[in-house]
């Protein structure tokens, strides 16, 4: 049928080596670019059901498979594919999926949105940092991890963050510090909202036992629309 999207694994060049990732394309054909960065538990039905969505919205998603093909629903497995994921090379094949988004016949963009969660979203601040003024907008929901930077004036990207009130991994008190530096020292447009849940309270798939679907539909809508307002 004419709406649905079509969905595809795609391999794109990655500093002379080859990433991968899952690309959605809106039932229209194109639409513009939003880099989708997963979670701690790498590339799951979940993260590319976000980059469903983004389709169903018009928008042509990419999400990086950071992991090479790995997934856990083990916190502490995915803890340590977190920690041994070599950040620089993670960096790489995010650069590579803006060059691979940007150059796509689908997409119509000529910036794009970045959209992570957990680890992911520590990585959106990092690509947001990185690629300047071909970010966009820039949506981090709680970013954790490695990836997160010391540093934000590389960033010209509007920034909408979404973080929970109770979150052991990133609390409000750090993220709202975050939203302050970013501020200072970028220069850029950056809100954050706060919500009366736990970290990953967007996952449906629950694997914490904080998935808060109230939260996570106000703030899926919020992100949304941000991103139509800033790309389209």
């Amino acid at each position: 049928m004419a709406d649905e999207n079509p969905r595809q694994n795609v391999t794109f060049p990655s500093n002379g080596n080859e990433a991968h990732g899952y690309l959605a394309v809106p039932g229209s054909g194109s639409g513009s670019g939003v880099i989708v960065i997963q979670e701690w538990w790498g590339l799951t039905d979940y993260v590319a059901g976000i980059a469903d969505k983004l389709a169903a919205e018009g928008f042509v998603a990419l999400a990086p498979d950071l992991y090479g093909g790995k997934t856990t629903h083990d916190a502490d497995t995915a803890g340590s594919l977190m920690m041994s994921l070599p950040v620089e090379q993670a960096a790489l094949d995010l650069a590579g999926a803006v060059d691979f988004l940007l150059g796509h016949e689908a997409v119509t963009s000529s910036k794009l949105g970045a959209i992570g969660f957990c680890m992911g979203g520590g990585f959106v601040l990092m690509l947001a940092a990185q690629q300047g003024d071909r970010i966009a907008a820039a949506v981090p929901f709680y970013g954790v991890g490695p990836a997160v930077p010391d540093a934000y004036s590389g960033i010209s990207a509007a920034i909408q963050g979404h973080y929970a009130e109770q979150d052991d991994f990133f609390p409000p008190d750090q993220a709202r510090a975050q939203e302050a530096q970013i501020r200072t020292e970028s220069g850029a447009d950056v809100e954050y909202f706060f919500y009366p849940a736990g970290h990953a309270f967007h996952n449906d798939e629950d694997l914490l036992g904080t998935y808060d679907k109230a939260s996570a539909d106000l703030a899926w809508g919020r992100a949304v629309s941000f991103l139509k307002a800033k790309l389209t």
